[in-house]
């Protein structure tokens, strides 16, 4: 049942994804009521998914890790400049943790930095050393998950939902930032390798590939985006960042 329940979730995720798709090509005006209910069902569907892969005791250490260190880490970013550079968000995405850090920003990093861990943890042989596989899968999985930001912060930067206080060298963004997207990454998978223990297993393949759908999804859903608002080069980098990590992890999977 609960399986049925996390597919439904994922067929919703990509249907709303799409919407603001479909907003865009008809030019109905932007639609950005639907982020945080778009985030909300992808979180929803992560969490329900690593509960059933990792076991819930490590699915929701997982989960507090996630949200601890990316609102550390963001919190001191938007206080200090440090981490990702200086930057500060607007009202557009809701309440802000201290008046800094929108409450939904540490729902959006779950959302990605969860399948964003499936696809390193195909990817890296199960049978390395224990030390070995921690770093690998820690330092991949940053390299997913900072994957997306190279279209996803061009396109929300041009949406108004945060503000670059310095003219960076990516689009207006500064190069730190991308850097900022791996540490914090890397930091909370390598905490979860360190705290899970040796009895982490990997999920079945066909329920992996979930996972691995909803990374594909949220890659294609801003690299559309990119597209449709005229933003070919970044809709290029973005497919040619994000899709490669489904397409060897799924190849992976295939051979058992």
């Amino acid at each position: 049942m609960l399986r049925k329940v996390t597919l439904a979730l994922l067929v919703l995720y990509a249907l709303l994804t799409a919407l603001p798709l479909v907003g865009l090509a008809l030019q109905t005006g932007p639609m950005g009521f639907m982020t945080p209910i778009t985030t909300l069902v992808g979180l929803t569907f992560a969490i329900l998914h690593a509960g059933q892969r990792l076991g819930w005791r490590r699915a929701l250490l997982l989960l507090g890790l996630v949200f601890g260190v990316s609102l550390l880490f963001e919190t001191v970013g938007v206080a200090t400049g440090l981490v990702y550079g200086p930057y500060h968000y607007t009202d557009k995405l809701g309440p802000r943790f201290l008046g800094l850090v929108p409450y939904l920003i540490p729902a959006a990093w779950f959302m990605m930095s969860y399948p964003s861990f499936v696809i390193a943890d195909c990817l890296v042989p199960a049978d390395w050393k224990r030390g070995r596989r921690l770093l690998t899968v820690a330092a991949l999985g940053g390299l997913v998950m900072t994957a997306w930001d190279l279209v996803m912060d061009p396109i929300m930067v041009a949406g108004g939902h945060w503000v670059w206080e310095v003219e960076g060298a990516y689009f207006g963004i500064p190069l730190q930032n991308f850097w900022g997207w791996w540490l914090t990454v890397f930091t909370t998978f390598a905490l979860f390798l360190l705290f899970a223990g040796r009895s982490q297993s990997r999920g079945a393949p066909a329920f992996d590939r979930l996972a691995l759908a909803s990374y594909l999804i949220t890659a294609l859903g801003i690299v559309l985006v990119a597209w449709i608002a005229g933003a070919g080069a970044l809709a290029l980098i973005g497919f040619f960042a994000m899709t490669p990590w489904v397409v060897a992890a799924w190849l992976r999977l295939a051979e058992g």
